[in-house]
């Protein structure tokens, strides 16, 4: 049985995962998260039900990432080639109000999302795995990578993350997007209490569209 101590210790707030400062200098000015889909938020397979259906797998550590990232007023954006149910549900599932999806030529539609969002390329970050990925991340302030990526993306990335595709490599980003923003902390601190973080939930922007529910894990 742990002590009284043992115990104290374990609610202390302060933040035991720590963060490489040249990382935290290079994402500061990070306010939206591009993330391609297959090969970042699932491991890369693809799977497909009896009737043909795509089926996908996704973490829920990642998924609470996402969320804790738009508590903390960094927007993620889905940008994939591919589209399907699965991928439409868990969109609305984490409540992400923009995505781009079935879209093959990915450059053109992130900038236009950025247009309209009035950001630049030096405020946006992303993960990618392939060469399908390479025109933003050449772009973006912040480029990751899961290790499993295409080594011409890995060759041309900010950082690589330590957990692989669909199993934390997106949660491993969004905690160092919250660390350089000056959130992780205190989100953490919130944690400890049992307060809740749900982003609040607003119209979704889709391309094509796709509908805005309550966030979930």
């Amino acid at each position: 049985m742990p002590t009284p101590a043992e115990r104290q210790l374990r609610r202390d707030p302060v933040p035991r995962q720590q963060f490489d400062p040249e990382l935290l200098l290079a994402a500061l000015d990070v306010r939206l998260l591009l993330l391609d889909v297959d090969g970042v938020l699932t491991p890369g397979d693809l799977l497909y039900g009896a009737r043909g259906e795509e089926l996908k797998r996704f973490s829920t550590i990642d998924g609470h990432g996402l969320k804790l990232l738009q508590v903390a007023g960094i927007e993620p954006v889905i940008i994939s080639g591919r589209d399907s149910p699965a991928l439409r549900t868990r969109i609305a599932e984490l409540g992400l109000r923009h995505s781009v999806l079935g879209s093959t030529a990915k450059l053109p539609a992130a900038q236009a999302l950025l247009d309209r969002l009035q950001l630049g390329w030096d405020q946006v970050a992303m993960i990618g795995d392939d060469w399908p990925d390479l025109a933003l991340l050449v772009r973006v302030g912040f480029g990751v990578a899961p290790p499993g990526s295409h080594p011409e993306v890995l060759a041309r990335v900010d950082h690589v993350t330590r957990a692989p595709a669909g199993q934390g490599a997106v949660r491993e980003v969004c905690d160092l997007l919250l660390a350089a923003r000056g959130a992780y902390a205190g989100l953490l601190c919130d944690a400890l209490e049992g307060a809740p973080h749900a982003p609040a939930v607003t119209a979704a922007d889709s391309t094509p569209g796709t509908p805005a529910a309550p966030a979930a894990r």
